[in-house]
């Protein structure tokens, strides 16, 4: 009994299918609509109706799985058979066709083949791959089809691309993979011979010499002596020719096959184009005159050439003697005859003189003098300044056809450059040597780059002085007066010796004498005393030693009678008096450096609350919050925090513990918000102030300890109860 064709009681096709895709089945070929796809399918890649699918791949070997893709199950397998085809020869006389072989490759992967043909010697054909590889169709009519592996079998012939191919044999692995298939396996055939093959094994059975060749093996010599050369030093003279000279040589003996390679030194100027070689690398005959040429020179000759009627013809082969230059004909002061060149070995090196004397035993290498003496060279005097441009510059004009910018000191200038808080710039107050009274007053700061040696001078500007500040002089390198303007010699410029304080310096035309040096010159100068002879303090000790007698009684009775209180110190003042008045005539900046020296060394306890109360103040006043408390270096050198110098440092230390400070107890003391310290007096905050050398306008230096001064110097021991004028010597 039949179901009724209702939902639910017929079989739906449809159900579990994904797949609904139309194929395209018509298209336009040069404007004419075609049916292009005869063997596409229906909807969803169903077959038609009658419609069969003919197989385009190979099938799986029994024994392999079907569930691996192809590309994957036969991944680097290939099938390899043996085949020939015959081609006619219609230029050849003497055959008419020939046998080529070939190898085809069956690739299992993706059923693409491969068609190659292997070399064979003087073919005269070009060998290779003769199809490279793809899939190759069957021929007409089946030529919609490919070949697979079923279209393959021994002693059958295959059509590839209009040519015939017969197929003889195959290897192991081909015919193991083919019996799996279940494919009956031919009986192997042999290709046919070859004519044009059989001529060609004729010919070069008939070249073979009646006596061969002896074989000389020099691969031992190369392994024992790659890379080892031997150097001499050659002379050449060739002056008796017209237009000849000497010539300078460079001769090299190679070890490893006794070869021998000649190079020219040409030196600058002489007139000769150089060469790439004077002799390329070959072996070097002893007794030939000409170069001979190609084909000349044999390994060898024939001897006792003679014909006879009844016994024929014979030829007896004999090798000729190398007669060539070996590593025991060079030696230093020997000659080599270099086709008819007398060459002299005049040196060697060092290796060629450690090999002779390893393996011949010479001691003696004794350099051959063919040289005269080197002749001086001849001056060039520069031509004076002409006034263009700078002397470095007008110099370099002069140094060649090109010119180039002068080259600056880069090192000196990357050394002395500013870095950080180091400057390295050297600023003097100085003032103008003049009559008139209104320049007189004018101050000015001269300041002296180190990293460049040059000078700027910058003017102050003063109140009701009637003279504008300002830059005075744009910074650059400053000749020294009394030079000629138009020399062959380079000037002379300012350097930093040249400024000290009681300096007079002209530049451009104009005395300045300088009067004082702020605090980081003074230090700078005596850091680096060993460039600075002013600030040496061991010279300026040993010119006060040279006194005599009777100036260091005087130097006593002076120092008694400007210290009345017999405290030890005396005032900077009478201290500069006294040794600007001595023979050993010290300059103003040797007196400041003494004086700095043995300046009073004074430490007063300040008061801890009472600097935390200036702090404080001041920070109150500023409006700036709390210190960052992120680096130690940052607070020591106060780059946020505005207060003067001394007070920070000092309050520092009273808050140092060894290397580490209490950041904690800092902050609560100068937070004027929590802890407010009672309000300071002016002469408090005054107390401390920071003393600025440049704006003080006099000598920071107040009292010299001359005790300690005339001990070191004089040997003195000053007794400050008792007379210094009767005081004896130690």
């Amino acid at each position: 009994m039949a179901l009724p064709f209702l939902p639910g009681n017929s079989r739906n096709k449809q159900l579990g299918k994904d797949r609904f895709h139309k194929s395209q089945h018509f298209d336009y070929s040069n404007g004419v609509p075609l049916l292009m796809g005869t063997e596409k399918p229906g909807i969803g890649g169903e077959l038609l109706l009658g419609q069969e699918i003919k197989t385009k791949f190979s099938v799986y070997p029994k024994g392999e799985g079907s569930d691996l893709p192809a590309w994957v199950a036969f991944d680097k397998q290939a099938l390899c058979f043996e085949a020939f085809c015959k081609e006619a020869e219609t230029q050849a006389r003497d055959e008419t066709y020939r046998i080529r072989k070939f190898k085809i490759f069956f690739f299992l992967e993706d059923d693409t083949m491969q068609v190659v043909e292997p070399e064979n010697k003087n073919s005269g054909i070009p060998h290779g791959t003769l199809i490279r590889r793809q899939r190759v169709p069957l021929p007409p009519p089946d030529d919609d089809q490919f070949y697979n592996i079923f279209h393959f079998n021994l002693n059958q012939q295959m059509v590839l691309y209009a040519r015939t191919f017969t197929v003889t044999n195959c290897d192991s692995f081909t015919r193991n993979f083919l019996t799996k298939l279940g494919v009956i396996l031919n009986i192997p055939a042999t290709a046919p011979e070859d004519p044009h093959s059989r001529l060609l094994d004729k010919i070069e059975k008939s070249m073979t010499p009646l006596r061969p060749y002896e074989r000389r093996d020099t691969l031992k010599q190369f392994l024992d002596h790659d890379r080892e050369v031997l150097c001499f030093s050659c002379f050449w003279d060739d002056s008796e020719s017209v237009f000849g000279d000497p010539h300078q040589l460079i001769l090299h003996y190679y070890l490893s096959d006794d070869t021998v390679e000649i190079l020219e030194t040409i030196t600058p100027n002489s007139g000769r184009d150089n060469p790439a070689k004077f002799l390329h690398r070959s072996k070097l005959p002893r007794h030939s005159a000409m170069m001979k040429q190609p084909g000349q020179m044999t390994d060898r000759t024939v001897l006792n050439v003679f014909d006879s009627n009844n016994q024929g013809k014979r030829y007896l082969l004999d090798s000729l003697k190398d007669d060539c230059y070996g590593d025991s004909d060079l030696r230093v002061g020997g000659e080599v005859n270099v086709w008819g060149r007398r060459v002299i070995i005049t040196d060697c090196d060092d290796f060629t003189k450690e090999h002779y004397r390893s393996k011949y035993g010479i001691e003696e290498f004794t350099p051959l003098q063919y040289k005269g003496p080197v002749a001086p060279k001849p001056p060039r005097p520069v031509p004076p300044y002409n006034g263009f441009g700078s002397e470095e510059d007008s110099l370099s004009s002069c140094q060649g056809l090109l010119p180039k910018p002068p080259q600056k000191d880069f090192r000196k200038f990357m050394d002395k450059d500013r870095c950080g808080l180091e400057s390295n710039i050297l600023n003097f107050r100085a003032k103008t040597v003049t009559s008139d009274p209104v320049d007189r007053e004018r101050v000015f700061v001269i300041s002296f780059y180190l990293s460049d040696d040059s000078i700027s001078v910058f003017e102050r500007s003063q109140k009701n002085s009637g003279v504008l500040g300002g830059k005075f002089l744009e910074r650059g390198r400053v000749k020294k007066p009394g030079q000629q303007l138009f020399k062959s010699q380079p000037s002379e410029y300012f350097t930093p010796q040249d400024l000290y304080v009681g300096a007079t310096l002209v530049l451009n035309d104009k005395p300045f004498k300088l009067l004082d040096a702020d605090e980081y010159t003074l230090n700078y100068m005596e850091k680096h005393a060993e460039e600075f002879p002013k600030a040496n303090v061991g010279n300026i000790l040993s010119k006060l030693r040279s006194i005599g007698e009777e100036k260091r009684s005087e130097i006593r009775k002076f120092l008694a009678l400007s210290d009345p209180s017999k405290t030890g110190f005396i005032p900077y003042e009478s201290f500069r008096g006294l040794m600007s008045g001595l023979d050993c005539v010290l300059s103003d900046h040797e007196v400041l450096v003494l004086a700095r020296c043995f300046s009073q060394s004074e430490q007063q306890e300040a008061d801890v609350g009472l600097m935390l109360a200036v702090a404080q103040d001041i920070l109150r006043k500023k409006q700036t919050g709390r210190l960052s408390t992120k680096e130690v270096r940052s607070i020591c050198k106060a780059s946020h925090l505005p207060l003067p110098e001394s007070l920070l440092t000092a309050l520092l230390s009273k808050f140092a513990d060894g290397d580490q400070i209490d950041f904690h107890a800092f902050l609560t003391g100068i937070d004027w918000v929590e802890n407010a310290a009672p309000r300071v007096m002016p002469d408090d905050i005054l107390k401390f102030g920071l003393n600025v050398r440049s704006d003080a306008g006099g000598a920071a230096v107040k009292k010299v300890n001359y005790s300690s001064l005339l001990n070191q110097v004089f040997g003195f021991i000053v007794n400050n109860n008792a007379d210094p004028t009767t005081t004896a010597a130690s």
